[in-house]
């Protein structure tokens, strides 16, 4: 792999230089970009995958679902469904996407909608829920839709000052456009990240005086959740356990598991992988299947022995009222 990205460094370059001149002709007006009058936040990253975007729209629905009418607009990336979607009972993950149908699963009275134009889906949104705020997941490339805030993810393990150009690296958008966020979020680093370190990572990430940069670590539950019955994590060391992941970065969760002093075999797929018959029949041969809630909802009742853990961001140095104080501008600014 580390070969083929060298190999592709050439390419790398032209991709550089058409995402640079993208952004420019948005920069000075040549390509257009529309506000809509509905308060709308968008997360996001500059590289492809791993940086907790979907807990991070967790966290934010969770907390205006009490205050206002939220909508959450996503492409949901791998559905078998075209156009523009809004979550119901009736649809099904294969039509929403994992992503989505998980957010819509955890949180029924919020409006999820699915939608690759991503002002198509603001339009409808507003003409049929008129939510106060909309979430746009996944969209901070998406120069077409001008947003009031942008809260944009990196990796402590991957900053994005310290990435390349796909397909030698995994940035997918300039370096330059961070510029653009209200709010950095440095996501997944260790729990007891020293001031030191966080002062090292802010001096690489230099940014602008009017953003805020914020320090999360991923906190997984140690309640584990199945098809009506729960596990308590540590009871995993007892059996015989096999990882099951279809996302786009499970190093942490398998160092987590091995901290925990469970032993188990680790079967990974690609991102938003949807399993065949012939995988889930070897996940039934298992004594104990354990995902994440991301891939359990591709996985749900489709097998007696399977459990997911449960995940979500805790903030360093009250980040968390950082992003409260953001959705308080939103709900409350004209």
């Amino acid at each position: 792999m580390q070969l083929l990205r060298k190999l592709g460094f050439p390419v790398s370059l032209i991709y550089a230089l058409v995402v640079y001149l993208r952004n420019y002709f948005y920069d000075v007006g040549l390509l257009s970009s529309k506000a809509y009058k509905t308060r709308t936040i968008c997360v996001g990253n500059l590289s492809v995958g791993g940086t907790g975007k979907t807990p991070m729209i967790e966290f934010l629905v969770a907390n205006v679902k009490d205050r206002g009418r939220i909508a959450v607009l996503s492409r949901g990336y791998g559905r078998k469904s075209k156009g523009f979607l809004l979550a119901k009972p009736a649809i099904g993950v294969e039509d929403l996407g994992d992503e989505p149908y998980q957010i819509y699963k955890k949180f029924p009275n919020a409006h999820v909608a699915v939608d690759a134009d991503r002002q198509h889906g603001i339009s409808i949104l507003e003409e049929t829920i008129g939510p106060d705020i909309i979430l746009l997941d996944d969209a901070f490339q998406h120069r077409k839709v001008r947003c009031d805030q942008y809260v944009l993810l990196t990796s402590h393990s991957n900053l994005y000052v310290d990435d390349w150009y796909l397909p030698s690296g995994n940035l997918r958008d300039s370096k330059r456009e961070a510029r653009r966020a209200n709010i950095i979020v440095v996501t997944k680093c260790p729990s007891k990240l020293s001031v030191a370190e966080q002062q090292i990572i802010l001096k690489k990430l230099n940014p602008d005086p009017n953003q805020q940069v914020i320090f999360s670590y991923l906190e997984y539950q140690t309640t584990l959740k199945g098809n009506s019955k729960e596990m308590d994590l540590a009871e995993l060391k007892n059996k015989k356990v096999t990882l099951v992941t279809g996302i786009a970065d499970p190093k942490q969760l398998v160092s987590f598991l091995s901290a925990q002093g469970i032993v188990f075999e680790h079967l990974a797929y690609p991102d938003h992988h949807f399993f065949t018959d012939k995988e889930i029949a070897l996940f039934n041969n298992r004594e104990v299947v354990l995902t994440t809630e991301k891939d359990y909802v591709r996985l749900a009742g489709k097998g007696e022995n399977f459990y997911y853990i449960g995940v979500g961001h805790k903030f360093m140095n009250g980040g968390e009222e950082v992003l409260l104080n953001l959705l308080g501008e939103s709900l409350t600014a004209p």
